[in-house]
């Protein structure tokens, strides 16, 4: 799944920074035993790295979260243009759960695959939580913000604990699963829990499943961008190509998409929209895709509507591919938000 990875970044545009930084280097934190859903996670870490300096009162922290998949270093790409200047704001970018970065069945010598704890999105943030304000020593920051997975990690944020921020900007996220978000993220752990190769998580070498590449290249981006990326004589090399990508961990895979599974920040104010956003207390900027065929828009047009924030539509081939901050209203909200 490398290449697929890669045709990720360079839609996505990641970020930039103000300045020229070398990439800073990979950090650890270790939060101890860490209660989730499904029991402890032993000796839990969760990596991040860091781009500028904290102030004096630590308040000047711009997060980004990581997306499905994905993992800080992935996020770096100073070739794009400047929307976060590192001279003012600290960005740190969080390793979520189970990217293989931050503890993951992957990684966990006690808890090694299959035998790791289920955690949910709400465990990712509190992991997240517990980096800042402990390891860190940070109460509030700035903005809280991240594409795909790491939208919904923010709209979880928006609830879990709306006081630290001053701004939420989730990107091609959701606050709620649709029916269709759901039926695809079942399609997608089905597809992995009956290949045979993956064995229930039980492998010893991490398999190669075309199949589930080809499902997600297919929703990626739309129709329409395939036909003209990938023309009719063209199809036998792109098959190809899919088919020949190798992604990371499996198993890493199946947990954090069982995280994400029926995700719903409604659930607890009685999976109403308009009560759920009288607990938001920062500022949003909610930025979607109307051709997005990964997360469905409409709960992000519905709630930007219950909760009185600034709602950013883009509409282009590139579906799920076209919430990057490259685009210039994506890219134009974040410098806003900072500017304030």
């Amino acid at each position: 799944m490398k290449k697929l990875l890669l045709t990720v970044l360079l839609f996505w545009g990641t970020l930039s920074f103000g300045q020229t930084h070398k990439a800073d280097r990979q950090q650890i934190a270790n939060i101890g035993d860490f209660k989730v859903a499904g029991g402890t996670i032993k000796d839990c870490k969760v990596g991040y790295r860091m781009f500028g300096k904290l102030n004096a009162g630590k308040s000047n922290a711009v997060i980004f979260l990581t997306w499905f998949g994905g993992v800080s270093r992935d996020i770096v790409n100073p070739a794009n243009f400047s929307a976060i200047d590192t001279t003012r704001y600290c960005l740190i970018i969080i390793d979520a759960l189970a990217d293989g970065v931050s503890s993951s069945p992957s990684n966990s010598k006690t808890q090694h695959g299959r035998n790791f704890p289920v955690f949910t999105a709400a465990d990712m943030i509190e992991s997240q939580h517990m980096l800042l304000t402990k390891n860190l020593g940070i109460k509030h920051v700035k903005v809280v913000m991240g594409i795909s997975m790491g939208g919904i990690q923010t709209f979880q944020w928006a609830v879990s604990y709306p006081d630290f921020m001053d701004y939420l900007i989730p990107i091609v996220g959701t606050p709620q699963f649709t029916s269709y978000d759901n039926m695809r993220g079942e399609i997608y752990r089905r597809l992995l829990e009956n290949d045979p190769e993956y064995n229930h998580g039980n492998y010893t070498v991490n398999p190669k499943i075309t199949i589930i590449n080809m499902f997600w290249e297919m929703l990626l981006t739309t129709p329409t961008e395939k036909v003209r990326a990938h023309p009719h004589d063209d199809f036998s090399k792109w098959l190809k190509d899919v088919e020949a990508q190798q992604h990371s961990d499996w198993n890493d895979t199946w947990y954090q998409s069982n995280a994400l599974s029926e995700f719903d920040i409604t659930k607890a104010f009685g999976g109403s929209f308009e009560e759920t956003a009288k607990h938001v207390k920062a500022k949003m900027i909610i930025i979607t895709c109307l051709q997005d065929h990964i997360v469905n828009p409409k709960p992000c047009i519905d709630f930007a509507k219950a909760a009185n924030a600034r709602l950013i539509k883009i509409d282009n081939d590139a579906g799920h591919l076209g919430g990057n901050l490259g685009n210039a209203d994506a890219r134009n909200a974040v410098i806003e938000a900072l500017a304030n």
